[in-house]
């Protein structure tokens, strides 16, 4: 909408402007004449703090965006699954009187396989984001 009102206006001076240089030079040329002047151009408006701060929050979200793209989303999820189905694998090939002893031994394996690659898949996925 501002922006809108902003071109209407620009566009509504130019043309004043346009037409009060062709008043002035009737005028003139019926006193002395002269050769007929440029015609105007457009002024610029220039980005104000707050714009520059959207491009630049912009740029910073799409080089983001594209290094999620690039990471490789089935390797990390193949050694996710590998920790929890060994995990699974270890629970359940136990015997019922030794659930409590899996039970550690599963907390055990969490804590030693899979979040340390959680870990470690998001670090690097940090360390990613802030190497571009």
């Amino acid at each position: 909408m501002i922006y809108l009102s902003m071109n209407m206006h620009q566009r509504n001076r130019l043309y004043q402007a346009s037409l009060l240089r062709q008043q002035t030079l009737v005028l003139d040329n019926i006193v002395d004449p002269r050769p007929p002047a440029p015609p105007p151009t457009a002024r610029e408006v220039r980005a104000g703090l707050t714009e520059r701060f959207k491009d630049r929050w912009n740029t910073e979200l799409e080089a983001g965006v594209r290094r999620l793209y690039a990471v490789n989303w089935n390797d990390i999820r193949d050694s996710a699954e590998e920790g929890v189905s060994s995990v699974w694998r270890r629970l359940f090939s136990q015997t019922r009187e030794t659930v409590k002893e899996a039970e550690v031994e599963v907390k055990k394996q969490v804590n030693e396989k899979v979040i340390p690659q959680i870990e470690r898949t998001r670090a690097e996925v940090q360390s990613r984001l802030q190497s571009s």
